[in-house]
Parts: structure tokens; sequence; C-alpha cells
């Protein structure tokens, strides 16, 4: 469903998707995408929007529809009570997050093998 209402009171106000995606922490397209209704809107991520609108948050919420994305290949799993699960799904976290919990796991990685090196000197 898209967001009829926060489209229309973002464009009345001459604000970008690109504005609304730097105040809640995402790119313009992942912000589209929730704009659009592709992706969901958090409760947070309403009322930083409605703030930066400077309208209460009732003037642009919209109920959420449940949907299944199909941005990634099929994914399938069983749980040990033997039901199946397959789907498509949709990861919504921004850009960079992933990127400094990958410079996390390099840290991580050579502080690892510093002390693999400090233990098989004590080993000695």
């Amino acid at each position: 469903m898209q967001k009829e209402k926060l489209r229309e009171v973002r464009k009345r106000k001459g604000i970008t998707q690109q504005q609304i995606a730097d105040i809640i922490a995402t790119d313009v397209s992942n912000y589209s995408r929730k704009e659009s209704g592709d992706v969901s809107i958090r409760k947070e991520e309403w009322e930083k929007i409605a703030r930066f609108l400077e309208v209460p948050v009732e003037e642009i919420y919209q109920e959420e529809e449940a949907k299944q994305i199909n941005h990634f290949d099929n994914i399938t799993s069983s749980s040990s009570f033997g039901n199946n699960i397959s789907g498509n799904y949709y990861c919504n976290v921004p850009e960079y997050l992933l990127e400094s919990q990958r410079d996390l796991i390099q840290i991580l990685k050579k502080e690892n093998q510093r002390l693999e090196e400090e233990l098989k000197k004590y080993k000695k």
C-alpha cells in the first residue's frame, strides 16, 4: 500500500525523498521502497519523519499492509517441529551499519590472530 498521505505532505512541503532518507539513516532507494509500500516503515521512523515534516504522526501515518518482498533468492528452512518455511525475504539494514560491522569483523580477526600467536608462545 502506497503511503499517499506521507508522499502528499512531503511534496507539499518541498521535501525530497533524499532528505527524508537522511533523517531516518537509510539510502534514497530504500526510502523510496518504504514510501511506495514495498518496505515497512517502523514506528520510530514515522516519528522522525513527522518531526522533520513538522506535522503530527497521524497526518502522515498509514497502516502497513503485510506483504512478501521478492528481492532475494528463496530461502527454505525447516524447524524441529517439521514445519517448512519458504519464501523470499528482504533485509532492511542500512549500508553504513553493514560497513561498520565489516570493519569490526576485520578488527576482531586481527585480534584473534594476535591472541593465537601469544597463546603459541605460552604453549612452548
